[in-house]
């Protein structure tokens, strides 16, 4: 929405208009106070200047450290001793401190830290703009690893640019990406995981843990150091090859952004950096998370916010990326972080209870992104329903593109839980689906990484529980497996097939992936055999996976050619919730959704006018189905017998139990008649 204040078209809104209003001067205010005339992404360039950089013959390191008296550089060059020579200079009252030395001192691959001293205290410290760690096998200890390869990446595809279209999101974790029981690189996955997401006909990658954390299984929302590419899976070119090999497949590349807080590691992270707890975070009662025992970055100071923005730009420009999926909204723009909270009333945006410093950034770092790569997408993990969320920055929005649909999964968990198949309520379910703010555009999944990990359950696991894992062999018949498979089929075309503008895939799911996510750890005996995938069972033909696996790709290959979701509305034009039967159309494609599970309907009266055929269905054998339709049949309205010359015209339809259909609008074939 780009024209006026979105908020004035929802009455419901009247009463916070001044708060709107308010907040975006306060954003304006803000840029202006930071830029001083100039453009933000000339603001956000720290990572230009703190860190070590080769300038000319020298190497030049810099940090920020106002709390700090003394601090040296050690490493593998001069083991790792606090020698004078490598003392770094304070050169400002701001706190920055600086060192320069022949470049030759220390090599491509050395390790090196900070040794930093204050008043009452000193550590052992990582850069904060570390660019690439290693972490000791034996101690696990990291430490800083000097990058300066002898030939810089080639970038094949540098100017990439997805252009104007409805991303299909394949949520991927490079490092459970292998069917080995082990960690996987980012070679491993452009080799072999990459390829097999391009047949799949997803057109945007969300990677996973892509910034350094210590914890493996934080499943990389423990972050410590924001400028460094995660060790475990390989080098910054090894990043940039894949992401390289992504775009030539005309594939977006985001990854998970966590700026909402940091690891509470002192050691590897920012938590205790110069010996000032406030360095960074609050200090106060809100410095803790309550929920993830992490660091809550203090918004309100404007060394953070360029820390933050630099971040943003720092990959956008040296990784192409794409975009990010900002991780933890919810819990930034509230003081207590949308915890025990139902948001039910508008007054819960507006309590004088929202950390109006973490709005600001929001709209700041939205604001970077797409003025560095207009064709960028943001993507707000969400899930208070905050309004103006998902809208652009000059109507009073937040200026993210997109907002993840949160409350579809739960949905979905909570029916399967709770209802038997047959009281599932078809009005409830669609409004569920097409629910959202007028403004936005929204992200539509059945399942994340969320619904996978130990704790949880996979949709096909709800369905299907135990009998996975003896019963899905083609030869054995099961009634179970069979309406686990049928109904994961229609879950997936139905929140597809209703999205507002995108959809979301973790990697596996697609083809009901058995078992859930449990990574290394000490109670597992830090076994690797929960954290991969097992891409042999999609593959295995004598398996019924493989039926789950072919109908993804080729629902997501109907979705993309057909461009459905560039149809607006989506009209629900009949539902019957006794008999489980749901229609609604896009442009001039009918979907109907029989969820009955017994019951198949003959001569099943529709109201619509035209002629149809069938263009794809959830019954066909080769996806498990039981071929109960006859796809070269053409369905034209008509009135029923007896009806009324003026009577509504329907069309009739046969509508197997547990199947979807989906009809497209045909033009009418005229007669020629000869005289």
């Amino acid at each position: 929405m780009k024209s006026g204040e979105y908020y004035l078209k929802d009455p419901w809104l009247e009463p916070y208009y001044n708060i709107f209003k308010e907040r975006q001067r306060a954003y304006e205010n803000k840029l202006e106070e930071l830029t001083w005339g100039k453009d933000i992404v000339s603001f956000a360039s720290g990572h230009y200047y703190y860190g070590m950089h080769l300038i000319d013959d020298s190497l030049v390191f810099r940090e920020w450290a106002p709390n700090a008296d003394d601090i040296y550089l050690v490493g593998t060059f001069n083991q790792w001793r606090e020698r004078q020579e490598y003392a770094l200079k304070r050169i400002n009252r701001e706190g920055d401190w600086e060192i320069k030395l022949p470049a030759e001192i220390i090599r491509h691959g050395e390790l090196y830290k900070l040794s930093i001293h204050w008043n009452g205290g000193s550590g052992e410290r990582i850069p904060s703009y570390a660019r690439t760690l290693v972490q000791d096998e034996e101690t696990k200890i990291f430490s800083c690893r000097h990058w300066l390869p002898y030939e810089k990446y080639q970038w094949k595809h540098p100017d990439y640019n997805p252009g104007n279209r409805h991303p299909l999101i394949y949520e991927c974790h490079v490092g459970m990406s292998s069917e080995e029981e082990k960690t996987s690189t980012f070679d491993e996955f452009r080799k072999k995981v990459l390829p097999r997401i391009s047949k799949n006909g997803y057109n945007t990658i969300q990677l996973m843990a892509i910034q350094e954390h210590p914890y493996y299984g934080s499943f990389g929302y423990h972050v410590s150091n924001f400028f460094a590419v995660s060790s475990r899976f390989g080098t910054p070119d090894d990043l940039k090859a894949l992401i390289d090999e992504a775009h030539s497949l005309d594939i977006a590349v985001i990854i998970d952004l966590v700026h909402s807080h940091s690891v509470s590691n002192i050691n590897e992270g920012l938590g205790l950096f110069d010996g000032n707890p406030a360095q960074y975070f609050h200090s106060n009662e809100r410095r803790v998370h309550v929920a993830w025992n992490s660091l809550c970055f203090d918004y309100g100071k404007n060394h953070i916010i360029h820390f933050l923005l630099s971040n943003i730009r720092y990959w956008m420009e040296e990784y192409k990326i794409d975009g990010f999926r900002f991780d933890g909204v919810t819990s930034m723009i509230y003081y207590d972080h949308g915890l025990e909270r139902d948001f039910t009333s508008y007054d819960m945006y507006f309590d004088n209870g929202q950390d109006e410093d973490a709005l600001i950034y929001l709209k700041l770092a939205n604001k970077l992104v797409h003025t560095i790569k207009p064709s960028a997408i943001t993507i707000a993990e969400e899930m208070s329903g905050m309004p103006g969320m998902a809208c652009d920055i000059e109507s009073g929005g937040t200026g993210f593109d997109l907002r993840l649909a949160m409350g579809i999964p739960d949905y979905w968990i909570k029916i399967i839980k709770e209802q038997q198949d047959e009281e599932w309520n078809m009005d409830a379910l669609f409004h569920e689906l097409t629910s959202h703010r007028a403004e936005e555009r929204t992200v539509s999944y059945c399942e994340s990484h969320d619904q996978a990990l130990v704790g949880d359950k996979t949709l096909i696991f709800r369905l299907a529980d135990a009998e996975m894992y003896w019963n899905m062999g083609k030869k054995i018949e099961s009634l179970n497996i069979d309406r686990a498979i049928a109904l994961h089929k229609m879950i997936r075309l139905i929140t597809i097939s209703t999205a507002n503008a995108a959809y979301l895939n973790f990697m596996g799911n697609e083809f009901g992936h058995p078992e859930w996510i449990d990574f290394p750890r000490e109670g597992n005996n830090w076994s690797y055999k929960y954290a991969r995938r097992q891409w042999s069972l999609a593959e295995n033909s004598d398996l019924k996976y493989h039926y789950l696996y072919d109908f993804d790709r080729e629902m997501i290959d109907f979705i993309s050619k057909s461009d459905v979701l560039s149809f607006k509305p989506v009209e629900k034009i009949y539902s019957h919730n006794d008999n489980n039967i749901l229609v609604f159309t896009r442009g001039d494609y009918m979907f109907v959704f029989n969820f009955h599970p017994s019951i198949s309907f003959t001569d099943y009266r529709i109201p619509v006018t035209g002629r149809y055929i069938i263009v794809f269905d959830t019954d066909h054998r080769r996806f498990g189905g039981y071929d109960r339709i006859d796809r070269n049949m053409v369905y034209i309205s008509s009135r029923a017998e007896g009806e009324k010359l003026n009577s509504p015209l329907e069309i009739s339809l046969y509508i197997p139990s547990r199947t979807a259909i989906i009809y497209k609008m045909a033009p009418v074939t005229r007669i020629n008649q000869s005289t």
